[in-house]
């Protein structure tokens, strides 16, 4: 069984992604590693080759701007970094510049590719997510974080990323699409794109907001801020749990303070319901589903 991943990238040193500690996380399950590098103005391209690792192909590319609706260009470019991966091999794994994974879960993401490898009815595995946000001791607990999503696929060329490169779909002959049929996997990919310095934040959000609205929709939002106002009120639990390896020197780094203020935490009576039957069945209403669960 042959393993590939891949990602891509773009001004990363500028908005403080950790693109760098992304690929060394799945590094360990992959044979090969392609990254689509982004034309720069931050040295993304020198970070990313001083990993120094023989298994990481660098691929250079220039985004489309003009692809705004939806967040449409995040999805081109993660296409990109896929079809790059050479028909030989058997699995793709993908990550995300802001996400990464734990140790702890190779050996069972591994076991279940070898499991599934021959079954043509399981096109992709379906992970757990720890959305962190604003300290890493602290997780999204609201309906607005998506509980799982595709990051392993077979490396069939009629996959692709879909609308703002959240999740994948399958390709028909009629240019129609379907959902990929997928295997849960208890493992979990740590999402921290909502922990930054309050600037670094601020920075990306600016820049990231582009990709789905106009130029002074950003401004208005965002242009009178001299640092990013993480929400006090934003329901969230404690992350009882340990971080994957590749973050630890980033986590005591840390040089701002959050605050989150419990008593201040908006929980509507829907959401409280909906809190209700997950507790006690799994099942979250209305929860958007990209994907068939075998």
């Amino acid at each position: 069984m042959r393993v590939a991943g891949f990602t891509f990238i773009r001004n990363a040193v500028r908005y403080d992604y950790p693109i760098v500690e992304a690929i060394r996380s799945i590094l360990p399950l992959c044979d090969l590693v392609i990254v689509a590098v982004g034309q720069s103005e931050d040295g993304t391209l020198e970070l990313i080759q001083g990993i120094g690792d023989p298994k990481i192909k660098i691929l250079e590319t220039v985004w489309d701007d003009r692809l705004r609706e939806g967040g449409r260009v995040l999805a081109v470019e993660t296409d990109k970094a896929f079809q790059a991966i050479p028909a030989d091999y058997d699995w793709c794994i993908y990550i995300q510049g802001d996400e990464a994974m734990h140790e702890q879960d190779h050996a069972l993401l591994r076991q279940q590719m070898e499991a599934h490898l021959h079954n043509p009815t399981i096109e992709g595995l379906l992970l757990n997510y720890h959305h962190f946000y604003g300290s890493y001791d602290y997780i999204g607990s609201s309906r607005r974080w998506y509980r799982k999503e595709i990051r392993i696929i077979k490396n069939k060329k009629t996959i692709f990323s879909y609308k703002d490169a959240q999740g994948f779909r399958l390709r028909l002959p009629n240019q129609k699409s379907r959902k990929l049929q997928v295997k849960p996997v208890n493992a979990w990919i740590y999402h921290y794109g909502w922990v930054k310095h309050p600037a670094h934040q601020l920075n990306k959000q600016q820049n990231f907001n582009k990709l789905w609205h106009p130029d002074d929709w950003v401004q208005d939002r965002f242009g009178q801020q001299e640092e990013y106002q993480y929400d006090g009120s934003e329901p969230l639990r404690r992350f009882e749990g340990s971080h994957p390896a590749v973050m630890q020197p980033r986590i005591q780094a840390v040089n701002w303070q959050f605050n989150s203020d419990p008593s201040r935490m908006r929980r509507s009576w829907k959401d409280r319901i909906s809190d209700w039957l997950e507790r006690t069945t799994g099942w979250r209403p209305g929860e958007y589903k990209n994907y068939t669960q075998k």
